[in-house]
């Protein structure tokens, strides 16, 4: 299929250039200006009667959805939606905890079964058997089940488009072969070159009313050996619908010799943000939620960008503030030369003075983290003192791993992205250094359900207990000043 432009400009619909009005030039001054009026009345009225008859039509099929959605209900939703948190527990990870909750693979298999029409999927990579590892894990045919089932949609009728970043020469490519040859339509997005970040973005949209957003990448190992956290969200279609703006961004920039728009066109825009967010149903419960992207080039108008939507989640906190995350750092991470970042860092710092809010960290460590990540996490947990009623926390989370788990490359770690507060549920697919936020392509699904009057838990306490749970349990620990992290984790 050759490549072809999702959107185009609207013109403006032609009206005349100009109208004869004919009147009687012997006239008195003051009947001529009457006539003159009656002229300019009647112009203006056939003018706007052309325009009520035409503008719906000349509107994009996506605006025009999304217009008679906003005039219906106000800018609210009453699609019966309905969200599933869904996790990747590691094998060999085991709580001592009764929360719990369906699996990533099983969310994604649903999601498949689903499909009637459409399959996108926004996604940094693929490798969805463990060919490119060498190790004949058998835990590897639950990626290689749901390719399996990926493939085969195109030749049921279903259309699958997938944008990814644009490999490297070194990564394998043979799933992305396998969906080509499948039908499926791939769509390389070379954010390295158009925004100096990658495409990091993970997230499903089918049948332009279910969806996927979380930390799992198209991996194997993000079902099996890594611990994932997500949200599956069913007949949901005005969120769906947004969320699809977002991929048709990325499926935009996928064209050859693409460059980024600096104005986007009005087809990408969206009128739910964090100041107005889209209200709808969840579970039967009244909810506000929106969706934010990054990086601020890829944020056409209404667009509330990611790490201004973290920033605002923290700053509207008022009891505390949890956050799970693989990598901490207020730096830019990949920048030369260094830099320091501290946009994150010091909202943190002025939640737990200002107000009190107690702060908790969730903090990834493996044999590939970040060395420096630590010193600025003591500099947090510092920040702790029972007199001064000042309270952030930092722990550590390591997934342990047998002699032949450890052999697994790049597995074996807590790759959440998530936040939570007394208000908010945040779930995201960015980790939280600067160049995510400025150069990388990221999203997030953010639900406040505050105003909820169900006996059945919000998103926001479902999402709480998982945080507990892993806080509490025996994979993490407190980190102090003293704390040998080459012991705990075996930081090189």
């Amino acid at each position: 299929m050759k490549p072809h432009l999702l959107y185009q400009q609207l013109k403006p619909s032609a009206v005349p250039d100009e109208m004869v009005i004919h009147h009687n030039t012997q006239a008195p001054k003051y009947y001529r200006c009457i006539l003159l009026t009656a002229g300019l009345v009647t112009l203006l009225l056939a003018v706007m009667f052309v325009q009520l008859l035409l503008f719906p039509l000349l509107l994009p099929p996506l605006n025009r959805a999304e217009d008679t959605l906003l005039r219906q209900e106000g800018g609210s939703c009453s699609d019966p939606c309905r969200i599933v948190l869904v996790e990747s527990i590691p094998e060999g990870l085991v709580f001592n905890s009764s929360t719990s909750n369906p699996s990533i693979y099983q969310a994604w298999m649903n999601l498949i079964g689903e499909a009637q029409s459409s399959v996108d999927i926004a996604s940094f990579y693929w490798t969805m058997t463990n060919e490119d590892t060498k190790t004949e894990e058998q835990t590897a045919w639950q990626g290689e089940s749901v390719l399996k089932e990926l493939v085969k949609l195109p030749g049921n009728g279903v259309s699958v488009r997938v944008a990814v970043n644009t490999p490297q020469a070194s990564q394998p490519q043979s799933d992305l072969q396998a969906l080509l040859d499948g039908g499926a339509v791939v769509r390389k997005v070379n954010l390295p070159k158009l925004t100096n970040g990658v495409l990091h973005t993970k997230f499903w949209v089918v049948d332009k009313k279910h969806i996927f957003i979380g930390s799992a990448n198209m991996d194997w190992r993000s079902l099996t050996q890594v611990k994932e956290l997500g949200a599956a969200v069913y007949n949901c279609s005005c969120l769906a619908q947004d969320l699809g703006k977002i991929f048709e961004a990325y499926w935009f920039l996928g064209q050859p010799d693409a460059t980024v728009p600096s104005h986007w066109p009005s087809d990408y825009s969206t009128p739910f943000n964090k100041d107005t967010p889209l209200e709808l149903p969840l579970n039967g419960t009244l909810s506000r939620v929106y969706l934010s992207s990054a990086p601020p080039a890829l944020c056409p108008e209404g667009r509330t960008q990611d790490l201004q939507s973290i920033l605002s989640v923290i700053e509207d906190a008022r009891d505390f503030v949890d956050i799970a995350v693989m990598n901490y750092l207020p730096t830019m991470e990949y920048s030369h030369p260094k830099r320091y970042w501290s946009a994150i860092d010091s909202e943190l710092r002025r939640a737990a003075y200002e107000r009190r809010v107690r702060v908790r960290l969730l903090i990834s460590c493996w044999p590939h983290s970040e060395p420096t990540m630590f010193p600025f996490l003591r500099s947090l947990a510092a920040i702790n003192d029972r007199k001064s009623r000042l309270d952030i926390q930092v722990k550590l989370f390591v997934v342990p791993s047998t002699q032949a788990q450890a052999q697994i490359p790049f597995a074996r770690v807590n790759h959440n992205k998530y936040m939570v507060t007394d208000k908010v549920a945040y779930i995201g697919t960015s980790n939280w250094s600067g160049d995510y936020f400025l150069h990388t392509a990221g999203s997030a699904l953010v639900v406040n359900q505050t105003a909820s009057r169900s006996s059945e838990p919000t998103v926001q306490e479902q999402l709480q207990a998982v945080f507990q749970r892993d806080w509490e349990s025996v994979y993490s620990t407190q980190l102090s000043q003293d704390t040998d992290i080459s012991d705990i984790c075996a930081v090189k």
